[in-house]
């Protein structure tokens, strides 16, 4: 698709792996700029350097997104390289398992800066370019905010905070003809999830038992069909979308559990 988004520098948090890959590879094939930051200069390379050997662009700025200084400073690192922000997508963070009756509060603060406050500090640092470029902003959520999921209050509370957040800026930007939305994940097998389904007894078991309830073609949802969501977003073929929660998840959470 031709998502007129040539030479446009996006950055993209968590890109170096999983999900956040998924979109810089789609960006890239689109003609686009995406900028990863991340807290592994090796793991962010891996992926620029691959882009670039297809012919594409790409950079990188190493960056602990729990750490609001260095949040900053990897926005101003971006604007001293480029010269300009013309998209963001907020993806970077971790189901971190820190639930309500064995979690803590030190724990609890430190998930949500893993995992939501990087998300207001990196669109309220790149906001002067995104109003000089009339940008967007795509933040990526998870359907814990909706359904639950048992030991994780902190990660659910984020990503209900990741919700109200896009809406919320919808509001206060659509003045400066910046739209913000939302892709909302639920299965999707990335390094991450396949780390925690083989913390379990029998993950195959699990897989199958998961893979069961999801009703379109009862497969887990890809990296690249998230991505291709996300881009489309940041795009002008998408111009007149702003404030939504789009769930890219063949049905996991809205459709009949008949189905299943």
């Amino acid at each position: 698709m031709n998502c007129q988004l040539q030479n446009k520098v996006v950055i993209v948090s968590g890109g170096a792996k999983g999900i956040g890959k998924g979109i810089v590879e789609v960006l890239a094939k689109e003609g686009a700029i995406p900028v990863i930051i991340g807290r592994s200069e090796a793991d962010n390379l891996v992926v620029v350097n691959d882009i670039i050997a297809k012919g594409g662009q790409a950079g990188q700025v190493v960056a602990e997104l729990s750490d609001p200084l260095a949040c900053e400073s990897a926005i101003h690192q971006v604007i001293k390289m480029y010269g300009c922000i013309d998209g963001l997508v907020n993806n970077a963070g971790v189901n971190d398992g820190v639930g309500l009756e064995h979690g803590d509060y030190k724990r609890f603060m430190e998930s949500l800066h893993k995992n939501v406050v990087h998300y207001y500090l990196l669109a309220h640092y790149a906001l002067p370019e995104l109003i000089k470029s009339k940008g967007s902003i795509v933040n990526i959520t998870s359907k814990t905010a909706e359904t639950g999921q048992g030991n994780t209050s902190a990660y659910a509370a984020s990503n209900g905070a990741r919700n109200a957040l896009t809406r919320e800026w919808a509001v206060e930007l659509a003045k400066y003809s910046i739209r913000v939305n939302a892709v909302v994940v639920a299965e999707c097998y990335t390094p991450l999830y396949e780390k925690w389904i083989n913390t379990l007894p029998d993950p195959n078991n699990k897989l199958a038992e998961i893979t069961a309830k999801i009703p379109f073609e009862k497969r887990f949802t890809t990296a690249e069909e998230i991505a291709n969501m996300t881009v489309f977003l940041l795009s002008p073929l998408s111009s007149h979308t702003t404030g939504q929660l789009i769930y890219v998840d063949g049905g996991y959470v809205h459709l009949d559990r008949a189905m299943n």
